[in-house]
């Protein structure tokens, strides 16, 4: 039996005493126990930032990569060990800026992996620049006169390039959140949770200002409707919508599939290499 306690970690939080990251955290492993998966059984994969410090505070095999790049990293763990449950934490900076280019090309590929998008609306960890997601003309430590630019949507961009999987929770509702994340982690394909997590440093907007925005979507929604989730996703503002947005149950073909299904049914793990075959002969092949 697995229980919250197998995935306390001994490293030293560096995050702001209060920050709503604690509660993607407990979510987190509420969402792994619910699951009962062990923590041998998960690898947590991150780039820069404080989001990207989760892996440090949650005990199970982790991959720390370079700014914005923790998909492809993730991608090749899924492609070379499926049976493990590979789940990317990360940030609006890290994942829609610096790893913009990987976020679309890794809904193409559809992995399956579970991305969770700590979303601040700013850039945490080197002390409150504009992020892709931050609001129009709002004022941050860089921006001084407000920024010029318009937000990313980025549940509105996953949706119109094929993500079967979107969803969007609020760090404030662990319940809700975890449970979020249970049924991204066993949806069979890329599933992708963004979370609104303000920021009570850095950030923009208060907290209040979020939990009077904030509702869920009824339980009458069309989850399988692509139109009526885009418009939700572009929804934002005096209203902002939480929930599952969309999901496609029918059958796709994901990354490595392919391969395994043609060439190997296993592990690349399991493969090893012949005895007499050294990494330098293995290199000269690509020369």
């Amino acid at each position: 039996m697995v229980e919250i306690e197998d995935y306390q970690s001994d490293a030293e939080n560096q995050w702001c005493p209060g920050c709503p990251n604690f509660g993607i955290l407990r979510a987190i492993k509420s969402a792994l126990v619910a699951l009962a998966r062990k923590p041998e059984e998960i690898c947590m994969v991150s780039g820069i930032g404080q989001a990207a410090k989760l892996p440090h505070y949650l005990r199970c095999n982790f991959f720390n990569g370079l700014h914005g790049r923790a998909l492809p990293i993730a991608v090749a763990i899924n492609v070379v060990n499926p049976k493990l449950t590979t789940i990317v934490v990360t940030g609006d900076g890290d994942c829609y800026g610096e790893g913009g280019n990987h976020f679309l090309h890794t809904i193409r590929r559809n992995p399956n992996i579970t991305l969770i998008v700590h979303n601040n609306q700013i850039y945490g960890l080197t002390k409150g620049q504009a992020s892709p997601t931050t609001d129009l003309r709002a004022k941050t430590r860089l921006q001084f006169e407000g920024v010029e630019l318009e937000p990313l949507r980025p549940l509105a961009t996953a949706l119109l390039h094929g993500c079967p999987f979107v969803a969007r929770g609020y760090a404030g509702d662990i319940k809700g959140l975890s449970d979020l994340f249970v049924e991204a982690m066993r949806f069979k394909g890329f599933s992708y949770v963004d979370v609104i997590q303000p920021c009570i440093t850095w950030g923009t907007h208060t907290v209040s200002w979020y939990k009077e925005r904030i509702y869920k979507l009824p339980p009458d929604y069309d989850l399988h409707d692509k139109e009526e989730a885009l418009k939700k996703a572009c929804e934002w503002g005096d209203r902002i919508p939480i929930g599952v947005f969309y999901r496609d149950d029918r059958p796709k073909m994901g990354f490595g599939d392919q391969f395994r299904d043609k060439i190997f049914d296993g592990r690349l793990t399991d493969l090893g290499f012949r005895k007499q075959q050294t990494i330098i002969e293995m290199l000269d092949i690509f020369r």
